[in-house]
């Protein structure tokens, strides 16, 4: 009986597998021949199975092993995830995953009534409202009032939690930055108006981002630096503004050190946790859409860089997020 000869070789991502450096042709004469081969092979298999299992297992089963926890996905598009076909399952992956709770973006008139809609249909899930700065040319007066009236509909009854997501994006300028300002100066008067918190948007708009925020203040209901990407010294200024800093998957990257240091450095009484989904996964899924359950291994890296329990974690961003956004 011929063997396959087979040997022990690393690849590039770190664990190991089996590779065949010999054909392997099976000279079966007899029954007992046979047994004998079904018996190898099965070996073969287990061992590749033992082999290649913990690694992949955190990949397949992203809850696999999870401690009993409940966190709160502060920022999420439902609407992006293959809505309204794959919503209930995609609820009860996280569910599994200890995200209890998802609060659903609004980024214009469109996608806000969708995440109201959501709202409406699932107990754990929470909407917001809102102009994304990439849309800031349609803020026009009449969409805003249109906003307005969906944050006061009493069928709804308290779950639209928040202002946003509203801000300022430099990167892509889908708008003018005038645009863009303006609509934004105008979406926080009217989030004051209706005492609901704010969902800011920044990228490569600290300081503009900041004057208006300080200008148009103070915000009794307070609010959020979504998807947070500053420093040390620019999350403290935010947090002096009476904001929390939502860390998303980008702190589970390599090369996300700034981030890194931030969570480090930051008291958790002032840290949530988010998604950003369908955007942003964290590794192992960095290049996938990203989903609420896959938040779970934010929380992780964040209990690992601040050197605490995953509970503790998940206790104290929860308790953060209810209390801005008023969740029951």
């Amino acid at each position: 009986m011929q063997l396959p000869l087979l040997r022990l070789c690393p690849n590039r991502k770190q664990f190991y597998c089996f590779r065949v450096v010999r054909k392997y042709r099976p000279n079966v004469n007899s029954v007992c021949d046979l047994l004998q081969e079904i018996i190898l092979l099965s070996l073969y298999c287990s061992i590749i199975l033992l082999l290649v299992y913990p690694v992949m297992s955190s990949k397949l089963f992203p809850c696999a092993n999870t401690p009993d926890v409940f966190l709160i996905d502060t920022h999420c598009h439902l609407d992006m995830l293959s809505y309204p076909q794959e919503t209930s399952k995609i609820l009860s992956e996280a569910m599994k995953c200890g995200i209890g709770q998802v609060v659903s973006i609004g980024i214009d008139y469109a996608s806000s009534c969708i995440a109201a809609k959501l709202a409406a249909g699932y107990n754990n899930v929470f909407a917001t409202i809102g102009i994304h700065p990439h849309a800031a040319e349609s803020a026009t007066e009449r969409e805003l009032q249109k906003l307005a009236s969906l944050a006061k509909d009493a069928t709804l009854g308290k779950k639209v939690v928040a202002f946003g997501e509203i801000g300022l994006d430099y990167v892509k300028k889908y708008a003018s930055k005038n645009a863009q300002q303006d609509a934004f100066e105008r979406q926080l008067d009217l989030a004051k108006k209706l005492e609901l918190p704010v969902i800011i948007h920044d990228r490569d708009a600290h300081e503009d981002t900041l004057r208006l925020l300080r200008s148009h203040g103070p915000f009794p209901r307070g609010g959020v630096m979504h998807c947070f990407s500053g420093d040390i010294a620019f999350a403290e200024k935010i947090i002096d503004l009476g904001f929390f800093l939502s860390i998303p998957g980008v702190v589970t990257f390599t090369k996300a050190t700034v981030l890194q240091e931030v969570v480090c450095t930051i008291d958790l009484k002032n840290l949530l946790l988010e998604t950003d989904s369908p955007f942003l996964a964290p590794s192992p899924f960095r290049g996938r859409p990203n989903q609420p359950a896959y938040m779970l291994y934010t929380a992780k890296k964040v209990a690992e860089l601040k050197k605490i329990s995953l509970q503790e974690v998940a206790q104290k961003t929860s308790a953060n997020a209810a209390a801005l956004f008023r969740l029951e």
